[in-house]
């Protein structure tokens, strides 16, 4: 289903109960949920977005920033009559889920960050630093799309940790031991959220998908709280 608004979200809705909005990464779309999909449908509403760009969600007009993104997320959200809901956001899906709930902490229900980050230097010198010469190398082949989506990683976002405190709802703070983005920068995440808990599992960026059993376990038994 796709709704116009300038946005232009599309997004698969599976179950019912209490909605559980899944939030993608960099580069995705809302199949890489496919095991959050599965495993949590049979208890809520799921509803996984394709972000703009992303999926088959056209580009729209409006800015390509992570924030407008945000917008479009919160836009759909009254489009579907939504109050509130639980969040799950994965790497920049998470980043975009934490902008929402600092421009609207009463949409928010429970919170799960998956492999976020404030902002890039979070992430470990390692995976930011190639970022700078494939995005040349993407401008330079008029690859719009592949420079547009690098920018974002290395430019976005920009959250002052204070601006966290804004977000007064139960947030599970969740990330690989092996991650792309440094463990002491997770920590600070969890610790400038004013009602969060910290997770570290065994894996990397993408043990929601590599290891969903552990990850989904660890998420239920935070919704069920």
């Amino acid at each position: 289903m796709t709704i116009q608004n300038d946005i232009l979200n599309h997004y698969t809705e599976v179950g019912h109960g209490k909605p559980l909005l899944l939030f993608h990464g960099n580069g995705e779309d809302s199949s890489y949920f496919k095991h959050q999909i599965e495993y949590f449908s049979p208890h809520y509403r799921v509803i996984a977005v394709d972000t703009r760009w992303h999926g088959s969600t056209p580009r729209g007009t409006a800015p390509f920033t992570l924030q407008q993104f945000a917008d479009d997320f919160y836009a759909l959200m009254q489009h579907l009559r939504l109050d509130k809901a639980h969040i799950l956001g994965f790497s920049d899906g998470g980043n975009i889920a934490m902008l929402l709930g600092i421009k609207h902490p009463e949409c928010v229900d429970k919170l799960i960050l998956a492999g976020a980050n404030m902002f890039p230097t979070g992430l470990k010198s390692s995976e930011l630093l190639p970022m700078f010469p494939q995005y040349c190398k993407a401008l330079l082949g008029q690859h719009k799309r592949r420079a547009a989506l690098l920018r974002l990683m290395m430019y976005e976002p920009t959250i002052d940790p204070k601006d966290l405190q804004r977000i007064t709802a139960p947030t599970l703070v969740i990330a690989g031991d092996d991650d792309m983005v440094e463990q002491s920068h997770t920590e600070l995440i969890a610790k400038s959220l004013p009602n969060s808990r910290l997770c570290i599992l065994p894996g990397d960026h993408f043990i929601s998908r590599r290891q969903p059993q552990p990850f989904n376990e660890a998420v239920a038994a935070f919704l069920a709280e």
